[in-house]
């Protein structure tokens, strides 16, 4: 395949890709009054749900005691040119107050203010700005030589919820044959305004083969996972959290889905570029290929999720109509 053809391809599937995203955007804005349509665009992937806001963080239940020894955990924060918000997502890991905490900020020689910011943090926060390969390579030199019992990253432009870090480690403590939990997420604004909320049903092996449900801002792990399947495929710059997910799952560890709100994911314009989108899509192909041993069709995809999605929808609306309270 010469040069050109390969660089008209790429424009091609980078312009079916912004066409996808925009039919996405579109929908997602519509309001959804069928179970036709909360059935193509269930909620856990509908981002914008109501009018923005105030995230009330008094809502959310309060960190729960710890051991007097707490597991040790390690938190890296990948970051690049994310100022505006990074402030939100280091506050939010550093004022949950965790006695036995490792936070480390990996910056890829950011030029919009970052570094000032990350000067004037205190002795709890260590960090370096330097050029790195990407997302999947910063959080790996994040968490080079780091002693710890659990693990996570939480991206700059995110945000843990009060509690979580107690919380996660009580259950760590109290569930030894746990490997990986996660849990519910919020969606919030540029502005950190609420626009929706994510409650997912309990963890699906066989769904997860098919669709990467699990929010990302608000999975952790021991560091045995890591230590037994390796870091972060640096070769991954969209999908690197599934592709860790999937070699976790595949090697036999345990998942578990927590009954608790833990994070916020952030939703702005920088995510919305067709470029990343299309690169999203090569990606999320490979991983379906290397675990099922062929290329699904969308139709196939959808078959094989449709029982995680119902009971998505069910746990959503128990939610909001205050049925299951978290």
């Amino acid at each position: 395949m010469d040069e050109e053809f390969r660089r008209r391809l790429e424009q091609l599937e980078n312009r079916v890709a912004l066409f996808e995203r925009n039919q996405d955007l579109i929908a997602a804005g519509q309001r959804r009054s069928s179970l036709r349509s909360l059935w193509r665009r269930p909620p856990m992937w509908t981002f914008e749900q109501y009018p923005p806001r105030l995230l009330n963080l008094t809502a959310f239940p309060p960190a729960p005691a710890i051991d007097a020894s707490p597991p040790r955990i390690a938190m890296v924060t990948p970051s690049y040119n994310h100022a505006q918000y990074l402030g939100a997502t280091i506050d939010s890991i550093v004022s949950q107050n965790y006695p036995n905490l490792t936070y480390h900020v990996q910056d890829g020689a950011s030029i919009d203010g970052t570094r000032d910011l990350l000067k004037k943090l205190g002795e709890g926060v260590s960090w370096k700005s330097e050029p790195d390969k990407g997302q999947s390579n910063a959080i790996n030199l994040g968490f080079a030589g780091a002693d710890c019992e659990i693990m996570a990253y939480l991206n700059s432009d995110d945000m843990l919820l009060p509690g979580t870090l107690a919380y996660v480690a009580n259950y760590f403590m109290s569930h030894p044959d746990v490997d990986v939990v996660y849990g519910h997420r919020v969606f919030i604004d540029r502005e950190g305004l609420e626009v929706g909320r994510a409650v997912l049903p309990p963890h699906d092996s066989e769904a997860l083969r098919y669709a990467d449900y699990i929010p990302q801002e608000t999975m952790f792990w021991r560091k045995r996972v890591w230590d037994t399947i390796g870091p972060l495929d640096e070769s991954f710059h969209y999908a690197l959290d599934w592709d860790f997910i999937l070699r976790a799952q595949a090697a036999g560890f345990k998942f578990a889905r927590l009954p608790r709100f833990l994070a916020c994911f952030r939703i702005h314009d920088a995510q919305k570029t067709a470029s990343t989108y299309a690169v999203g899509v090569r990606e999320m192909g490979i991983l379906r290929r290397r675990v099922l041993g062929f290329d699904p069709t969308q139709m196939q995809i959808r078959r094989a999720i449709a029982p995680y999605l119902a009971k998505q929808l069910a746990y959503h609306y128990a939610c909001k109509l205050g049925i299951l309270k978290y």
